[in-house]
């Protein structure tokens, strides 16, 4: 059973933007946070330094190592880990204006030292993908070419994003956000390895476990049945009692509230989307009652399924309609 397929199935990369950078020490750039993933590949050249707020110090990266801030949590990067830094938006206002995703970006940086070339891609995933994955992942994820025999798969996939958005031939932005995708399934493939000995809770742990992954499957499969705890127990073929400390031992959550954070997911990408009349929203949700999803919603994403709605819609518009390489479109 491919758990990991049937929970990222619906993961879609909206839209890709990329980057190569050539950067000569010393140098350093920070970003404030961006509202993308943020992978990074270190291609050839000299190591060089990354650090997040809160962390006990800066992480080493090395050629052709991988870094994916899976929220493009706020972050700092240079030469070393002491070196003064710009913010990335001063580099960005030297480019000459486009379009965000018309002209992949060929950026030179630093000073007269070692150079270093990396490659880079924000990835604007979709709500569900957000909400459901992204959410629960650290904030940084770092894989190493020097301990995982999939680095180097990872690299290529990650170079062959790159160049799909530098060459701009028909089809280039469709195409860059499905690699986006596979970028996104391969670290987490490495990363879910390296986690199923974590004491850290989350879905990714429970994958471990044949009868909670069945459960899991089940839920993702049909989520508007009329699950109950009795129900997904005995799809794990368990006892409720030891299915429901099982679950929650492994996942952190309890299979109903699991099940409910899965469904609220899955209407916010449709709200998101605004394809469907909202009673379909409702129903599709697993929701007989308007008002009991609408309470359920507001209590999941702090605004009621409309507000929610023209939130996203509001912020989409901005983006869309906002300066070209604005603060959004940082590294």
């Amino acid at each position: 059973m491919d758990v990991l397929s049937e929970i990222l199935a619906i993961c879609r990369a909206e839209r890709a933007v990329t980057a190569r950078f050539h950067l000569f020490a010393p140098w350093g750039l920070r970003s404030e946070g961006v509202t993308s993933s943020a992978v990074i590949r270190m291609a050839r050249g000299a190591p060089w330094w990354i650090e997040l707020p809160g962390m006990a110090g800066p992480l080493r990266v090395e050629p052709g190592d991988l870094v994916m801030l899976p929220l493009g949590t706020a972050h700092r990067m240079g030469s070393s880990p002491d070196v003064p830094t710009v913010p990335f938006s001063q580099l960005l206002a030297q480019r000459t204006p486009g379009a965000r995703d018309e002209a992949p970006l060929i950026l030179r940086h630093g000073g007269a030292g070692e150079s270093c070339e990396m490659f880079s891609a924000l990835l604007w995933f979709s709500a569900y993908c957000r909400h459901s994955v992204l959410r629960i992942l650290p904030p940084l994820i770092h894989v190493r070419a020097s301990e995982l025999p999939m680095a180097g798969s990872l690299a290529g996939a990650m170079e062959a994003l790159v160049t799909e958005t530098l060459a701009q031939r028909p089809g280039w932005r469709l195409s860059a956000s499905r690699l986006g995708e596979l970028l996104l399934v391969n670290i987490l493939r490495e990363h879910l390895l390296r986690a199923v000995g974590s004491t850290d809770a989350g879905w990714w742990r429970a994958l471990s476990d044949p009868a909670i992954a069945r459960a899991i499957t089940h839920m993702h499969r049909h989520p508007a049945q009329a699950w109950t705890v009795d129900a997904l127990a005995r799809e794990a073929a368990m006892s409720r009692s030891r299915f429901s400390e099982r679950f929650k031992s492994l996942v952190g959550d309890t299979p109903m509230g699991y099940l409910s954070a899965h469904r609220m997911a899955l209407a916010a990408e449709q709200l998101e989307a605004g394809r469907v009349p909202l009673a379909q929203v409702v129903q599709e949700a697993g929701y007989e009652s308007d008002k009991v999803f609408a309470r359920a919603f507001r209590r999941w994403s702090g605004l009621s399924p409309t507000a929610y709605a023209k939130r996203e819609l509001a912020q989409r518009a901005a983006m869309e309609g906002a300066p070209p390489l604005a603060a959004s479109a940082e590294v």
